[in-house]
């Protein structure tokens, strides 16, 4: 029986592939980079061109090293980043650069959208409780999501929304490069704000949503669940890749949600703490819920049938990206050398260093606004209270720091949902890479911290399993018990005043920040 996935990863940085197996391993993976363009205005997009050229490198070389036989494999599976836009002619086939899930420029057109002449929150009641009530949640202001991102092709490239015959989001376009088919998955599509998302079996675009979101029903693709098997690869690529012509490609599902597979927290109300260039912590539910104040909903779950309750913070190992490339390392006229290979290990090393607290210095993470627990594209970052003999090892750690308190933040209203103090985080991603962040984490967080073997895999691993589960190899149920844990910390009751202090600060800070920046960052009237 061919019990293997090749599973495919497409994140903001590049793609993974790799080769899957029913006990949850990742027997072969390799990783491709991907360029980012960034763009005044708010601007993110990248091509996905690349992203194939990316996939297609990384598959070749997964295979070629990979022990398990090629004709083992009986299915591809993909999860790529979340919330980004590509505009698709009949073939499938990209008419221009993507939108990812950072761009913003389409935030000016969704007062129209969301508005009316009454508004509240910056939404017209009547339209905000049709959302809630049907979705889960509502477009948010930010611009960020794939309505604001139609929106903004509609008003400001007319010509390329018009030639547009779908509009996908990423891991729908790879499906479709895959198969010829142009389809979404539930969980895929719903930061459309157009489905029918009140019983998780059962999803449906709605004609008052379309309506009310304004995109013609023609450029959305059919939806199906993330289990389902969308159609066989197609014979170039199988001959391409040396695969068995009957191999099908299944759903997939988005990054977030293929995480949670990924991390083995299947069941209700178990979180998982991802820390990538942007940071999450989520969990399943059992039912659809929203939390407007704080921009965070239970939407559809990769697993049939389920919800999981969605959040993200913007910016996380980012912010170590930003200390690496444009402070401590980087060619510019003062000729500083470029980063090393091993930079993040040498972070690592001169932050452990520093005490606990970095002598109360505090970073603020927002370096390109927030989403949750606030939404405010606003928001920028910094260092507070920096002072004379400031090391660089306490400003590695201060950005370490920095990120867990923005994640205590976030914690605290997740654990509302959760019914109260969850016992233990699952870890992955990058950050879970570092020791010295996990034990930070479990101190700032005051939660045991449980990494998640090969943290960095997870997404990749969950894109596998998904694609197990739509062949019939595996179960949802089974997922809890197959996935390792590679390491415990536990939190250290030394630290716990100083990180006290510092979080309320942090909040603090917030309050009297929030305004300066809105003045600050708000676009200029045109």
């Amino acid at each position: 029986m061919s019990d293997h996935v090749l599973a495919f990863d497409l994140g903001t940085s590049g793609a993974k592939a790799g080769i899957v197996g029913t006990d949850g391993s990742v027997r072969a993976s390799s990783f491709e980079p991907v360029e980012q363009i960034l763009l005044p205005g708010g601007g993110a997009e990248q091509r996905p061109d690349d992203w194939w050229q990316a996939i297609d490198r990384a598959a070749q070389r997964t295979l070629a090293v990979a022990a398990v036989p090629r004709d083992a494999i009986a299915a591809v599976s993909v999860t790529a980043q979340w919330s980004g836009t590509v505009a698709v002619d009949e073939t499938g086939q990209a008419i221009g650069n993507a939108i990812t899930w950072m761009d913003s420029r389409g935030a000016r057109h969704l007062p129209g959208i969301t508005g009316g002449a009454v508004t509240v929150m910056g939404y017209a009641p009547w339209k905000a409780a049709r959302w809630i009530r049907l979705t889960g949640g509502a477009p948010t202001h930010s611009g960020k999501d794939p309505l604001a991102h139609i929106h903004y092709l509609r008003h400001e490239q007319p010509e390329l929304f018009d030639r547009a015959a779908k509009f996908l989001e990423p891991k729908d376009y790879l499906n479709a490069r895959l198969t010829g088919r142009m389809v979404s998955t539930f969980d895929s599509i719903a930061l459309h704000w157009v489905t029918d998302n009140r019983d998780p079996r059962a999803i449906r675009y709605d004609d008052g949503l379309i309506r009310l979101a304004g995109i013609p029903r023609d450029k959305l693709p059919d939806l199906c669940a993330s289990t389902d098997v969308i159609g066989r690869l197609l014979p170039s690529l199988a001959e391409r890749w040396g695969l068995r012509s009957d191999v099908v490609v299944v759903g997939g599902s988005p990054d977030v949600h293929a995480a949670a597979v990924g991390a083995g927290t299947t069941r209700n109300f178990v979180p998982h703490l991802y820390v990538g260039t942007s940071s999450w912590i989520t969990c399943h539910v059992p039912q659809k819920l929203t939390d407007v104040l704080h921009n965070m909903a239970a939407l559809p779950a990769a697993i049939p049938g389920r919800y999981l309750l969605l959040n993200e913070q913007e910016s996380a190992g980012a912010c170590l990206s930003q200390l690496r490339d444009h402070l401590f390392y980087g060619q510019d006229e003062l000729g500083t050398a470029a980063a090393p290979a091993d930079a993040y290990r040498r972070f690592d090393a001169i932050a452990a260093e520093a005490a606990p607290g970095s002598r109360k210095l505090i970073f603020l993470p927002w370096l390109y606004g927030e989403r949750t627990p606030v939404e405010d594209p606003h928001l920028r970052g910094g260092f507070f209270n920096y002072q004379l003999g400031t090391t660089r090892g306490e400003l590695v750690r201060a950005v370490l720091e920095g990120v867990a308190f923005n994640s205590r933040w976030l914690l605290g209203h997740v654990e509302k949902h959760a019914g109260g103090p969850v016992p233990e985080l699952r870890f992955i991603g990058g950050g879970a890479r570092s020791d010295l962040w996990c034990q930070i984490y479990a101190d700032v967080l005051d939660r045991p911290i449980a990494r998640v073997a090969e943290p960095m895999l997870a997404n990749l691993r969950g894109a596998g399993l998904i694609g197990l589960i739509g062949l019939g190899r595996l179960a949802a149920d089974d997922l809890a018990d197959i996935v390792a844990i590679s390491q415990r910390f536990l939190p250290r009751t030394e630290t716990r005043a100083v990180y006290d202090e510092l979080y309320d600060a942090f909040g603090r800070l917030h309050k009297a920040t929030h305004g300066i920046f809105a003045r600050l960052n708000r676009p200029n009237p045109a």
